[in-house]
């Protein structure tokens, strides 16, 4: 825990001096979205190694149904001890597990520095056991920018290719563009083969340059593509000290920036 006698810079020194893993905040789209993402991680978890979940969808958007959970807890809990971490994750064959989030995202911004360098070293201990942490979110929520998804790195839109798909893909991306997010990347998923799969990309990235002005980076299909790959190949083009620090560097000045948007 940060002590308030420390100064800002050392306080921060002390907290990222373990690099994160990859980071990267997921949205899905189409008519069985929860269950396009839940295939799209576990792609990834047997592309990469250690990959946990921070859920932040909430009810029927989160993917507690899709991987069989029913209930549990929420990474608020642990900040007074009533449980530790490790028992609140649960468990996804092929992964480290899935974390719900979404009562710590609500909290954030209004914990007080004590709290929430607590919440923040939680997340730490998680990220040194971690290769990849995937912040699912749900694209009916991006009215208001959640802190996970705003410290993300990285964005990941998985578009159904249908038209339902490719409709909630462009207002999520609209969305993500009003908020600021600089640029996307997106996995394609149930295309019956290739060309089919491109074409769908390359109407999305045609329609989403003309009116929005985000640039989208092709990242594969999820049944026939290295995902995780072409994500930690982007993830390279990053300064080290930037890599590391960028994630909780994010959540830790999270109530500035949410002040910041909604003054804006």
């Amino acid at each position: 825990m940060i002590d308030g006698r420390e100064d800002q810079a050392a306080g921060l020194r002390r907290l990222f001096r373990k690099a994160p893993p990859t980071v990267v905040a997921l949205f899905s789209t189409g008519h069985r979205a929860q269950t396009t993402a839940a295939r799209c991680i576990e792609r990834i978890g047997r592309q990469a190694h250690r990959v946990l979940v921070l859920d932040e969808a909430a009810g029927e958007s989160s993917l507690a149904a899709a991987w069989g959970h029913t209930g549990g807890g929420d990474l608020l809990q642990a900040l007074d001890d009533r449980q530790p971490v490790a028992a609140l994750v649960q468990p996804v064959a092929g992964l480290m597990g899935r974390l719900p989030v979404t009562a710590a995202a609500m909290a954030l911004p209004l914990l007080d520095d004590e709290r929430r360098a607590r919440l923040l070293e939680h997340i730490q201990h998680l990220q040194r056991q971690t290769r990849f942490m995937l912040v699912h979110a749900s694209t009916a929520t991006l009215d208001g920018p959640s802190p996970f998804v705003f410290a993300a790195p990285r964005r990941l839109v998985v578009a159904e290719a249908s038209g339902r798909g490719a409709t909630e893909a462009y207002a999520c991306i609209k969305s993500l563009a009003e908020l600021g997010i600089g640029s996307l990347h997106v996995a394609v998923a149930g295309a019956r083969h290739r060309a089919e799969a491109k074409a769908f990309f390359q109407r999305l990235e045609s329609l989403v340059r003309t009116h929005v002005g985000l640039p989208l980076a092709w990242t594969g299909e999820v049944e026939r593509d290295d995902i995780a790959g072409a994500l930690l190949q982007e993830s390279g083009a990053q300064p080290p000290r930037e890599a590391e620090a960028a994630f909780l560097r994010r959540l830790h000045g999270w109530r500035r920036a949410a002040q910041s948007l909604a003054s804006g």
